[in-house]
């Protein structure tokens, strides 16, 4: 079986500058490709990418989390919250999952997460 070298995923929106703005200008990711101003791919980490695209309708409830990894959860947290993002809560330790999180929404109805998990099996990062 061949391996996979990067992970790509899309959600989408009706106003493409907002939530590019969102993604790049808040939570500081790179925007990797513009493809004709209909979507935008944006580098969350080296070989992870989420692309933001107007090519269909955002839904009225996704049922997804986005979720970013990190080491530093309270410090992103301080970050986006001195940027105005809205959190359900503070960071808070899930005992069910084993993890340090925090829940935020950014754009449409989608939902995001930073979270560190506290699981000695989550493999590091590669850097």
């Amino acid at each position: 079986m061949s391996s996979i070298g990067q992970m790509l995923s899309f959600i989408y929106t009706d106003d493409l500058a907002s939530a590019s703005a969102f993604l790049g200008k808040t939570l500081g990711f790179r925007l990797a490709l513009n493809q004709n101003d209909r979507c935008h791919i944006f580098e969350v980490a080296p070989n992870a990418f989420l692309g933001v695209c107007t090519n269909r309708p955002p839904a009225d409830d996704p049922a997804v989390t986005i979720s970013f990894v990190s080491d530093d959860v309270d410090g992103f947290y301080e970050c986006m919250k001195a940027k105005g993002v809205v959190f359900d809560a503070p960071p808070a330790y899930s005992e069910t999952f084993n993890v340090y999180s925090a829940f935020f929404r950014g754009i449409g109805a989608y939902r995001f997460e930073i979270q560190e998990f506290r699981d000695s099996s989550w493999p590091s990062p590669v850097r």
